[in-house]
């Protein structure tokens, strides 16, 4: 079959042409800006990539997909619907054509889920159970964010944004899960979702789609996602950090590693010890080993693979190291996720200075309904440093509904910590580079490039 990707360098479009490529088909693929490092993936597996929009790329054609960033105005797009051609949603294809057969493991949540995929996979992949998996991101320790695998058991990482220009419902519905692990359930894609009880129904939506008896891993330090549980007749495997979960994280360290104790009640029954830093990501690995419990992996082989799991491209990445500096690349864009990873970067560097980068990029950070909340979040850090908001041509906001990075300064530095507003990745980097004291530890959160900055501070700096 001839497919062809319109918006093919998505995280989870070019995972997905992986898959169509491993089961034979002839792919192409289009993008507003061929950029990589999707690009060069999708090349090395055989995809015929253009930059720009062509409708005479759809000569020959069987199937078109269609990313969630494109609209119904696209030339592609208008001209497969004018011909006739048969179009699908990434994760309409995902389902039609790979999940049929499969016995999906849906990995759900606003927060921690290609983390938490990402770990499944490798466990199962380790355990001997040649699962198949579908990733929107970048696993360091598999061989690419998507594989067909040869057992019933499919890892995918279930999103709850939106499908397609033509499907408005999210993602994850689509999945059909035989397993489901719910990492948590805040507000965020303020975009599409007018409120959190607009995603709490999204989630709700998620779990009537679980068979009787279907096994319900569920993280319960979340109030909201406890709410989302009330009344269904789900098997709820309950986990986290909080006294009240059956299963919870007890007795963490970090020398370097995280090291931790996993407890059924009073009973310990494993230990755990992870590359990865923090109280999150112990959450997301205690999730996961419940998961494989499930597909009959015990604790302690489970744990013994994860020691060896590296973590996913841009989750607490280390950039370089140069002149007692280390410059850390991350994708926190929500007040918890940013939270989260200051917490992890004080445990993982004692006593040093923790300097804080944030620019306000996805769809949520841009405005201001988490404005407070993240200046919460930022404080936690020993100097802020925040970016102008990104500007999106086909999402205007509104000056009165935009996020002001100086009011977060302000907030921040009401709280004692240095706070400071730079636009433009290189005046961000020269006072970076120009203020450095040997032990200090850069964070730069975004969900974007932001410019390459973490790897432009890591030269600078003689990494």
């Amino acid at each position: 079959m001839k497919v062809h990707l319109i918006a093919a360098c998505g995280v989870g479009m070019s995972a997905l042409a992986v898959l169509l490529r491993e089961a034979g088909h002839t792919v192409s693929g289009s993008d507003e800006q061929a950029y990589p490092p999707a690009s060069t993936v999708l090349r090395e597996i055989g995809v015929t990539l253009s930059s720009g929009w062509d409708p005479r790329r759809l000569t020959g054609v069987d199937l078109v997909i269609c990313g969630n960033a494109v609209t119904r105005h696209n030339p592609e797009a208008a001209a497969a619907r004018e011909q006739g051609l048969r179009t699908m949603s990434f994760p309409q294809a995902l389902e039609e054509l790979f999940l049929l057969e499969r016995w999906p493991l849906v990995v759900a949540g606003t927060h921690g889920k290609t983390t938490s995929a990402s770990m499944l996979a490798f466990v199962l992949r380790h355990c001997g159970r040649d699962p198949g998996w579908l990733i929107g991101g970048a696993p360091r320790d598999l061989p690419s964010s998507a594989a067909l695998g040869g057992s019933p058991w499919f890892v995918v990482e279930g999103d709850e944004y939106d499908s397609a220009y033509f499907d408005k419902e999210p993602k994850f519905l689509h999945y059909r899960p035989h397993t489901l692990l719910l990492t948590a359930v805040e507000f965020d894609h303020a975009d599409i979702y007018r409120d959190l009880d607009a995603v709490k129904a999204a989630f709700r939506k998620l779990l009537a789609l679980l068979r009787p008896g279907a096994p319900l891993v569920a993280c319960g330090d979340f109030t909201h996602l406890l709410d989302v549980l009330g009344g269904t007749s789900a098997d709820v495997r309950r986990f986290g950090l909080g006294e009240e979960n059956r299963w919870r994280v007890t007795d963490l360290v970090d020398d370097g590693l995280t090291h931790f104790r996993i407890r059924e009640g009073d009973e310990t029954v494993c230990e755990v010890t992870l590359q990865a830093p923090g109280p999150i990501n112990a959450r997301n690995a205690l999730g996961v080993l419940l998961v494989a419990r499930e597909l009959g992996v015990s604790w302690n082989a489970g744990a013994t693979v994860l020691r060896g799991f590296r973590g996913v491209s841009r989750r607490q990445e280390i950039v370089g190291e140069a002149r007692g500096v280390t410059v850390i690349d991350d994708f926190a864009h929500h007040p918890t996720a940013v939270a989260g990873t200051l917490a992890a970067l004080r445990l993982r560097y004692p006593g040093r200075r923790l300097r804080a980068v944030f620019e306000p990029r996805s769809n949520t950070s841009r405005r201001r309904v988490f404005e407070h909340e993240f200046g919460d979040a930022l404080a936690r850090a020993d100097e802020v440093v925040l970016a102008a908001v990104f500007v999106k041509a086909n999402d205007p906001i509104p000056e009165s509904e935009r996020l002001s990075p100086e009011t977060i300064v302000a907030q921040v530095t009401g709280r004692g910590v240095p706070a400071r507003t730079i636009d433009g990745v290189g005046p961000i980097r020269d006072y970076l580079v120009g203020s450095v004291r040997s032990g200090d530890v850069i964070v730069i959160m975004s969900n974007g490039s932001f410019g390459g900055l973490p790897r432009l501070v890591s030269d600078a700096l003689g990494a």
